[in-house]
Order: structure tokens, then sequence, then C-alpha cells
């Protein structure tokens, strides 16, 4: 199998890889880089259990080669904690009891960061429509809502980040 060296900046640290050609990214950042944060569910793109941020667009990393992310910016759940303790994300989830077993969340909390980066003030119907594709078979989706609504209302810097959004519309 043919190799490739590539550059990864992943949670603000770059990591130099010769990966092989056919190895996903789930792969890498699991078995090599033992970010096991990222989560495999059903390695076919289905249930968003492994999602990460590439230059802050949520993708699923099952279905992404390693060898295709070279140069670029990845985000894991765990890239967004602050030495330790949890983002105004995670800290919404926790409150709001949208954690059961735990293993959907980090997908959730990346597919949350990317939907209120483009929408600060998301309404129920976009914030289901945003989680489409992240199956959670604990929770039944209520507290999950929730969790985002309130991640909404306490984003750092929430206002400047509406008005550029508007800014964007017009």
């Amino acid at each position: 199998m043919k190799n490739r060296d590539i550059t990864l900046h992943i949670n603000g640290e770059e990591y130099r890889l010769n990966v092989a050609v056919n190895r996903t990214l789930l792969d890498v950042l699991r078995d090599e880089l033992g970010m096991t944060e990222t989560k495999y569910g059903c390695g076919t793109g289905e249930c968003g259990a492994c999602t990460v941020l590439v230059e802050d667009k949520a993708i699923n990393s099952c279905l992404t080669l390693a060898a295709t992310m070279d140069g670029k910016r990845i985000t894991t759940a765990a890239g967004r904690a602050d030495f330790g303790r949890l983002d105004h994300i995670q800290q919404a989830f926790v409150d709001e009891a949208a954690i059961q077993c735990g293993y959907c969340t980090p997908g959730m909390v990346m597919k949350t960061a990317s939907l209120l980066a483009k929408n600060p003030d998301p309404s129920e119907a976009e914030i289901r429509h945003a989680l489409e594709g992240n199956i959670c078979r604990c929770t039944g989706y209520e507290k999950i809502v929730k969790a985002v609504k309130k991640a909404a209302q306490t984003m750092p810097g929430r206002a400047a980040v509406a008005e550029r959004c508007k800014e964007a519309v017009q």
C-alpha cells in the first residue's frame, strides 16, 4: 500500500505523519494519535459519532481519507476544552443532562459547534436539521435540543457573532 507524508493541525498541535493513502482520518486520530474522543460508530457516515471539524466545517471522519487532510486545521471534541475546563457547548450538554452513555456526545458537540458558528440563534427546527445524521440511542433528542439552545444562549461573544452573521446575509 502506498503511503503519504502529511501534516495535520489538530487541536492547536502539529502532527507530521506518514499514512497509508487508504487510512481514514478516524483511524489516524484514534489508532495513531490516541484521540479516542472521536468515536467509531458505523463506519459508513450514518451515525455521526466520528464528527470532527475541519476548517470549522463538520465532517464524518470515518468517510474522510487522512491523506486528503494535509495541512488542514482539525478540531476534535477534546480540542474544545480549555486546560481541562469544558467549553460552553460541552457544559450545556452536562447541564441539560443531554449525556447518557456519552458515545454520541462528541459528535453532537462538534455538530453544535459548527451550527452555532454559522447561526448563533438557531430555531428548534434549525437545531434538529443541523443534528440530522447524528444518532443517539439513549436520550430521545429532547435534552440534546435543549442543550444546543442553552449553548447558543451562553456562547461567548454571542452578540458579535450574531452581528457578523446578520451582515453576511445582507
